[in-house]
């Protein structure tokens, strides 16, 4: 699944050679242990007007603040994902935005927001992302 998302009960059972009701019902397991947490579409960054990709990391005005960054972030659509990091940073940010002007804008709404200071890398180029979660070792045929 982590390979091929798309692919249908057939086809899954025909590489791990189990009949299709039993596949579906390891998929359903899976489901249901909270292994797969879920499916989404991956859009293309550039179709949807945001082709620039930044880090921002944050750290506090003042550390006595309270760490609630995370909190007050989260309704900031151009935020893709929030990491609490090790470093001189707190919190590392992923962002997309249609331009240099959007993402000034966005680096002063993180300032405003969250009371931090913020240190911006612009993405030139991405070489892969959305990788497969797979095993340490590829397991032979499930039984």
């Amino acid at each position: 699944m982590s390979r091929d998302p798309r692919a249908t009960l057939a086809q899954l059972s025909e590489r791990v050679g189990l009949s299709s009701s039993a596949v579906q019902a390891r998929l359903r397991k899976l489901e249901g242990s909270g292994v797969i947490t879920g499916y989404r579409a991956l859009l293309d960054p550039e179709a949807v007007g945001k082709p620039l990709a930044a880090f921002i990391e944050i750290t506090p005005l003042d550390p006595r603040q309270p760490d609630d960054a995370p909190q007050l972030l989260e309704g900031v659509a151009a935020i893709e994902a929030c990491h609490s990091v090790a470093g001189d940073a707190a919190y590392m940010l992923f962002v997309r935005v249609g331009s240099p002007r959007e993402l000034e804008a966005l680096v002063n709404e993180i300032r405003h927001v969250a009371s931090v200071n913020t240190r911006t890398t612009v993405v030139l180029q991405t070489f892969y992302e959305h990788r497969p979660m797979l095993p340490l070792e590829e397991p032979g045929p499930v039984r």
